[in-house]
């Protein structure tokens, strides 16, 4: 048996069909915004993502030049301290002749001053 659908029966069906195409359309624009505001979030964080990269890149970049001004600083101080040494070296070696010309010098002034004595005398 089927059931005959009267103008209240169809009346009824159409505002329901309406009631729901409505909701539909409400929960589509919804959406439809989420979308819009998950998608700026997105964009904000691939932003933020690129600021970090170029933020990390730059640090990067000053962290080697650090490390090649450290290793020329290290360089410089170890090539200083070598001259050091070496000066150090060559005055020891000098220090180390002057005394060992120390008793010549001596016998020389005692002869002048043996010299200067007799000629004192002499006269």
């Amino acid at each position: 048996m089927t059931e005959r659908w009267t103008d209240e029966t169809i009346d009824r069906f159409a505002a329901t069909v309406a009631t729901a195409i409505t909701a539909n359309n409400e929960a589509i624009a919804a959406n439809a915004q989420l979308i819009k505001a998950n998608t700026e979030r997105i964009s904000r964080f691939d932003e933020q993502m690129d600021e970090l990269t170029a933020v990390t890149q730059a640090i990067g970049r000053d962290l080697a030049q650090l490390v090649a001004t450290q290793q020329a600083g290290q360089l410089a101080a170890e090539q200083e301290r070598s001259e050091l040494r070496q000066a150090t070296l060559g005055i020891a070696n000098l220090l180390s002749s002057l005394d060992s010309d120390r008793p010549t010098i001596l016998r020389k002034l005692n002869a002048i001053e043996n010299k200067v004595d007799r000629l004192l005398e002499q006269q």
